[in-house]
């Protein structure tokens, strides 16, 4: 198959670049669930910023903290508005900037400021840590935020004997519409997504904030079967908080994280020989002697219980278990005429009388 990715199901929380990410995705042919786990809320007009930028003009920093592009940008088109970007510009250029990733350093060097320093880790821990054994005593801190407070950075900071200014360029709500959200947390749930890809670390706390009483079940499908993966490891910190093994590219980037699970979803696939085929199980599909087979929820959850012994016969209670509630055995004798039918190899599996069914091996 010329597309990697088919067969498979991957969940998107983000919000801001989903569409863009959903396409990337798509375009190696997976399947994507948008379900943006949180939203962006600029804060233009808030009075907060317009006093953290007003502190800033009024006792220019030594420091400048720039954590994220979209908030730098968003600062100094606020700024724009207010008649001060020039100003701010001018007192910004002469402090040290630090630029914790990539797209802060793009917007730093947009607007014609220059960065002496980004962390390898992209962590705001690093940074902190950087300033302490360059010493901040004295010194004045814009902390531009990328989303909620970070209270931990601050005070350390702080005790290190710096003032700092915290910069609320904008902050996290709710979706508008949770319903996509909670739709996903199922799939997770039921091991009816291959992935799930976060592109901030409040997106993450936000999928098992909205599990409410399943988030250990959530988090016992991450740690097995459905790949979480992650565009750094700022992002990736409160699944492997909760010991969920992340999938994370070198380099946090949409397109690494992309080609960071075409990599890894083929390797977690099943490759069995049955009945003189070669059938290998995908997310929503099998893969029979290379060709793609789309097959429903029902009939997939019946092979994948079958491809786990392939020859060892499964009575029709024990398929039953993989089907939703409230299925009976006629639905165990449906979903198995339907994944024949998918299969178009009707010799895999194989009806033993009496007993149940098994994969045919021999």
């Amino acid at each position: 198959m010329r597309e990697e990715l088919a067969g498979f199901t991957i969940g998107v929380t983000a919000d801001r670049r989903r569409d863009e990410l959903a396409a990337l995705l798509q375009r190696r042919g997976a399947r994507v669930v948008l379900a943006p786990a949180l939203r962006i809320v600029p804060l233009a007009d808030d009075s907060a910023l317009r006093e953290a930028t007003r502190a800033c003009l009024d006792r220019p920093p030594d420091v400048l903290m720039a954590n994220t592009g979209i908030g730098m940008r968003g600062w100094l088109e606020a700024a724009e508005g207010w008649g001060v970007a020039e100003p701010l510009r001018s007192v910004l250029s002469d402090a040290y900037v630090v630029a914790r990733g990539p797209k802060a350093r793009g917007a730093i060097r947009a607007a014609g400021l220059y960065d002496q320093w980004s962390p390898e880790s992209e962590s705001c821990d690093e940074v902190v840590e950087h300033l302490r054994q360059r010493g901040v005593a004295g010194q004045v801190i814009a902390m531009q935020l990328h989303g909620d407070r970070q209270p931990e950075c601050t005070r350390a900071l702080e005790e290190a004997g710096a003032t700092v200014i915290e910069i609320p360029v904008y902050r996290w709500a709710p979706p508008t519409d949770p319903a996509p959200l909670h739709r996903l947390v199922d799939l997770v749930a039921g091991r009816l997504v291959d992935a799930v890809t976060f592109t901030s670390a409040p997106a993450a706390e936000a999928l098992l904030r909205a599990a409410g009483d399943r988030t250990e079940a959530v988090l016992a499908a991450l740690r097995s079967d459905v790949l979480a993966s992650c565009v750094g490891p700022v992002t990736a910190e409160p699944l492997v908080r909760r010991g969920v093994p992340v999938s994370a590219p070198s380099r946090a980037r949409l397109g690494a994280l992309v080609r960071t699970i075409v990599d890894e979803l083929p390797r977690r696939t099943v490759t069995i020989k049955v009945a003189g085929h070669l059938l290998t199980l995908r997310g929503h599909a099998a893969v029979v002697d290379g060709e793609l087979r789309p097959l429903a929820p029902a009939p997939m959850a019946v092979l994948r219980a079958l491809a786990q012994s392939p020859g060892r016969v499964l009575s029709r209670t024990a398929l039953l278990r993989t089907l939703p509630r409230g299925a009976d055995e006629h639905a165990v004798e449906m979903a198995v005429a339907r994944l024949r039918a998918g299969l178009k190899a009707p010799r895999v599996v194989q009806t033993v009388v009496k007993r149940g069914y098994r994969l045919r091996v021999d």
